[in-house]
């Protein structure tokens, strides 16, 4: 099978909102590459975090904002030949985001994103939120400036 890149933004929207999880990558004040696993919010083209107002994450991003968020899904063994090693691949499908972290302000904004994130999860929405934990959580949106996505095997 042939690997597609350059696939269409209806089809990269489809990995986005199939993918468990995001992953951030950035680099570290000592100019090294640091990942971390997200959850995260997609809606209308518009991709959204959150996490806990402190950790090195937080530092990384006061001094550069960039990232990049890798999403995957659609893991799927393909054996060609099963006596050969080389025959076996795995079928996926995936998508990269680069873009620059904006940070949400405002308790009616944070609610409005942390709704997107609930209603991902959990496929509900209108949940009650605590005004300590709403001013003690970072929610950023993503400002995406370049997507590109691949699949393999389908």
């Amino acid at each position: 099978m042939k690997s597609r890149s350059g696939i269409s933004q209806r089809e990269i929207d489809q990995i986005i909102n199939d993918s468990i999880v995001c992953h951030v990558s950035m680099i570290d004040t000592d100019g090294l590459p640091y990942v971390l696993p997200l959850n995260f919010g997609y809606k209308n083209g518009r991709l959204f975090i959150h996490c806990a107002p402190e950790g090195k994450k937080i530092e990384i991003w006061k001094s550069n904002p960039r990232i990049c968020v890798a999403f995957s899904t659609g893991y799927e063994m393909r054996i060609q030949n099963e006596t050969v090693a080389c025959s076996y691949s795995m079928k996926y499908r995936s998508a990269l985001v680069h873009g620059e972290l904006l940070p949400i302000d405002g308790y009616d904004s944070k609610i409005e994103i942390l709704e997107i994130i609930m209603e991902k999860y959990s496929g509900k929405t209108n949940f009650t939120y605590s005004k300590p934990s709403v001013d003690n959580v970072k929610v950023f949106e993503i400002k995406i400036h370049r997507v590109e996505g691949r699949v393999y095997g389908y």
